[in-house]
């Protein structure tokens, strides 16, 4: 790959800080080494060592969305804060090219006591850019910032949500080369996140690269196209963005797979009752995976306790359907079996398109499913029914699965399969988007 193609380039990246117990520690390391150094004895420390980063290596070609996840310190900003030069590394290189945009904290660079207007020009200069190139492009800003009359009064005066957009004003109508942008739209309103999102997919046709780091996985496989998932300061993955949010989803609630032996299952039911069930399903080995629509990139984790073993998937009576017509009824039928007692369990389905968006999520919680509250009993396995009318767009579409327990706010997940069921759509309708909402229009009144 041509090094002219890459914007930044971060190798084995590093950054450790010295962490002091007390006060006092402090001054001890300042003075006692130099002195004991002086006499030649071996100098004591007094404070340990805290890696926020470790290693990190990546590069971004020009005009790339990289979205970056990780959990709450895992070194995400103090990557970010090296990248655009405002903290050095302690070990390892970054290599930029062209002029750096960010939004890294909420306000940085504005001065709360001058306006907004007094802020733009501020800002601009401080990345680069004349009085006449900012006077050439202050109605574009201000026009996108929108906070009317506001412009003209103290910054300290505005919302939060003020202060956002006048800051993503600023740094994304100047052009940059590089945008890197920190949690800062999370504080926006959905119309002016809109916004961003396409001044992003406008900048990065124009070739801009674009480092963006939330904690949203929809974000993250909508606009990226790859990700990196960092936990500990060190970079656990970086790759394909619907994998990478799984295995962020995983970091989140996910635990040690425990494998444990199949249960003897003693099924005393009548024969009578056996045949009328209408459904073909195991109750004791995992057959998930030989069902026609597996999906055997399917990302799977929980503890083991209760594992979801087989499914039967129908659209309108037809078994298994490769394709589903747009208005079909879909039933889609899980086993479940309990290793261990389980208080209330909740299973969980999820539908997404390729691109890891989801289009409908609900879980039996939500819906107030009171048969669920006493499921979960050792040794046994439960049958569940879905059904649902299938009004989606043409393409191809992913079913989630999962199985969880919530103790206050802590929830361990069981069993979750995520992306383990494919199926497409045949649209039967024109619309446009992902959805069939059913829309009527009719002309009620005409005058002359």
């Amino acid at each position: 790959m041509s090094s002219d193609n890459i914007s930044i380039r971060v190798d084995n990246l590093s950054k450790c800080y010295q962490i002091y117990d007390r006060p006092s520690d402090r001054l001890r390391q300042f003075i006692l080494p130099s002195i004991k150094n002086i006499f030649g004895k071996g100098s004591n420390t007094y404070f340990r060592n805290f890696w926020a980063l470790k290693d990190i290596s990546f590069e971004v070609r020009k005009g790339e969305t990289i979205g970056i996840i990780g959990r709450n310190g895992s070194g995400k900003s103090t990557l970010l804060q090296i990248i655009c030069g405002t903290l050095s590394p302690t070990s390892g290189s970054v290599a930029t090219t062209g002029r750096i945009a960010a939004l890294l904290e909420l306000g940085s660079g504005f001065n709360p006591d001058f306006s907004g207007r007094d802020n733009i020009y501020l800002n601009a200069a401080l990345l680069g850019l004349s009085k006449s190139e900012v006077d050439e492009r202050f109605d574009d800003i201000a026009a996108f910032a929108d906070i009317g009359a506001f412009i003209d009064q103290a910054v300290k005066t505005y919302s939060s949500g003020m202060v956002m957009r006048l800051a993503f004003a600023v740094q994304s109508q100047i052009d940059p080369d590089i945008l890197i942008v920190d949690e800062a739209l999370s504080v926006g309103d959905a119309k002016f996140q809109a916004k961003c999102f396409d001044r992003l997919r406008q900048l990065k046709e124009n070739g801009t690269s674009i480092l963006l780091v939330t904690h949203s996985g929809e974000q993250i496989v909508t606009h990226c196209s790859a990700a990196m998932l960092l936990n500990d300061g060190m970079q656990l993955q970086i790759g394909e963005p619907r994998q990478v949010v799984n295995r962020y989803m995983d970091l989140l609630f996910g635990k040690e797979k425990v494998t444990l032996p199949p249960p003897e299952i003693q099924n005393n039911a009548p024969e009578t009752e056996l045949a009328e069930f209408p459904y073909s399903l195991s109750e004791n080995e995992d057959i998930y995976s030989t069902r026609p629509g597996y999906n055997p990139h399917e990302y799977r984790w929980g503890d083991g306790a209760a594992e979801i073993i087989d499914y039967y998937f129908e659209a309108d009576s037809t078994p298994y359907p490769p394709i589903v017509n747009t208005g079909q009824i879909i039933h889609l039928v899980v086993a479940v079996r309990f290793h261990t007692t389980l208080v209330r369990p909740i299973l969980g389905i999820a539908l997404k398109t390729k691109e890891g968006v989801t289009v409908y999520g609900v879980n039996s919680e939500d819906l107030d499913c009171v048969s669920f509250q006493s499921l979960g009993q050792i040794s046994t396995v439960t049958i569940i029914e879905m059904e649902f009318h299938c009004e989606l767009a043409q393409g191809d579409y992913f079913v989630s699965l999962g199985l969880a327990t919530r103790h206050g706010e802590e929830i361990t997940p069981h069993d979750r399969r995520y992306d383990s069921i494919h199926f497409m759509v045949r649209p039967m309708s024109k619309f446009a988007g992902l959805v069939n909402l059913g829309l009527t229009l009719n002309v009620i009144r005409v005058t002359a």
